[in-house]
């Protein structure tokens, strides 16, 4: 008896937890609303997400209160139609007063209790006027010199009350948020007067991309995507576009070391990056996500997830570091349709093509006969050969594979199929061939992988490149 009664008392802990003092308590009053609830929400990266809801006192009251704590950020309150306006949680308790003008929530926002959104809403007054007078010209001048004149001249004072608040209010949250997104200036210069050539000024863009984003400040992720989640997007995307991965692994080390005093937003760099260059479809970025898996889940960098999902990762990471381009493939024996053994060590001619494929695969179908007739065009000329293994080999299938090569007449006397039953180890798990296609370019000469991930256009393009670079 005292056992279940000591196992109900640990199940009542959080429901007694709910009579405790709120972490935040948010008023927000707009005389005369006529809503019955509204909706308070925050940034997280690309993403916006509700979490809170008011209700009504009959008299545009609304109290938002609860007991989870808020994270530093850019917050908003809604309708979910055609109301709403921001707020910050920065370095203050988020125990404060907002009132507007029903009429126009934006201009008519005032705070009690919170120095920062009471700054963060003068900004918005005086930005927003100057905007409106903007568009209002926009309507009324004539087009040209509406465009060559009063437009720059408005957008200049839009620049200097941006400019103006930043250096009257620089720790103010919306001061770091609008500096965030601010281009650093690259220099020109060495600091001996020395003109920089164009790889000094990308590789000093390349270090201090970030000089301007508060990395190591947890309020960075809660903030709209152009602030924060833009930003890294573009360093990875645009600024380390056909960089090699030897340049990419020690940029993005740099990168989320900047944001280890931020443990949410450090946190974040990691799982995000590693899933995009999970996702990559360039070849040579699978050693990116090796070298991430490596360095923050392999050592416990990462914390907050299932210890099954980080052993996943490591799992697929080492599979993967023996299969990036520059490796020796490893080694497999099979039979063909005549259940003669074939080596892929052993595979006559200078390259290799290794498939992995079966014609129950939609995709398959599409796209094996297109990369057949392009090795059909290069077979002789870059003495190629194929080493194609069907993936499904139980007995309907291979009725199925075998007229599916008839068909489209796949009988080139160095293009092997075999049968995947069969095998000196298990390629499955070998080659992590967990989707099908997989198709691989192979130097017969040391069994290294040149290529990987390939598609008919992409595998004629390098073949291309391989006759070109032997001319």
């Amino acid at each position: 008896m005292k056992k279940y009664t000591f196992t109900l008392l640990l199940a009542l802990l959080p429901l007694l937890s709910v009579a405790a003092k709120p972490s935040y308590k948010i008023t927000f009053i707009a005389e005369g609303n006529k809503d019955s609830v509204l909706y308070m929400g925050f940034y997280l990266a690309q993403y916006k997400y509700f979490c809170d809801t008011a209700y009504n006192n009959g008299k545009g009251k609304f109290v938002f209160e609860g007991n989870q704590e808020l994270d530093p950020g850019l917050y908003y309150i809604t309708n979910n139609s055609d109301r709403f306006v921001e707020f910050a949680v920065y370095h203050e308790k988020p125990f404060f007063t907002l009132r507007t003008d029903n009429d126009n929530w934006k201009l008519g926002m005032s705070a009690k209790g919170s120095h920062e959104n009471e700054v963060f809403f003068n900004f918005n007054r005086a930005n927003e006027s100057l905007y409106q007078d903007l568009i209002s010209a926009s309507k009324t001048m004539d087009s040209a010199e509406f465009h060559d004149v009063y437009a720059p001249a408005q957008r200049l004072r839009l620049d200097s009350v941006r400019l103006g608040f930043i250096r009257q209010y620089p720790d103010c949250m919306l001061s770091r948020m609008m500096m965030a997104t601010k281009d650093v200036e690259v220099p020109t210069e060495l600091p001996d007067g020395t003109p920089m050539s164009y790889r000094e000024r990308y590789d000093w863009l390349m270090a201090h991309f970030f000089d301007n984003v508060p990395l190591d400040d947890p309020f960075i992720l809660r903030t709209p995507k152009e602030v924060f989640y833009d930003r890294v997007m573009e360093y990875v995307d645009k600024r380390m576009n056909r960089m090699p991965p030897e340049m990419i692994c020690p940029l993005l080390d740099s990168m989320i070391d900047r944001s280890k005093p931020a443990p949410v937003v450090y946190r974040w760099l990691i799982l995000n990056m590693t899933n995009h260059f999970l996702q990559s479809k360039v070849m040579v970025y699978d050693e990116v996500y090796v070298h991430l898996v490596q360095r923050y889940f392999a050592t416990g960098e990462v914390t907050g997830l299932a210890p099954s999902v980080i052993d996943e990762q490591i799992e697929r990471a080492t599979k993967w570091d023996r299969l990036l381009v520059g490796k020796v493939a490893p080694e497999l024996i099979l039979f063909d349709t005549n259940h003669h053994a074939a080596s892929l060590h052993r595979m006559p001619g200078r390259y290799t093509l290794l498939l992995f494929w079966s014609p129950t695969c939609g995709h398959c179908r599409e796209i094996i006969p297109e990369v057949y007739k392009v090795y059909e065009r290069y077979a002789d000329s870059l003495n190629l050969s194929a080493f194609a293994i069907l993936t499904e080999p139980d007995d309907q299938t291979v009725v199925k594979w075998k007229k599916f090569l008839a068909d489209h007449h796949m009988s080139h006397p160095y293009w092997i199929d075999l049968n995947g039953g069969e095998a000196n180890v298990d390629w499955r798990e070998v080659y992590d061939v967990t989707t099908t296609p997989q198709i691989y370019l192979i130097d017969n000469r040391d069994h290294k992988f040149v290529a990987k991930k390939l598609s008919a256009d992409i595998l004629e393009t390098i073949l291309q490149a391989i006759i070109k670079n032997n001319e």
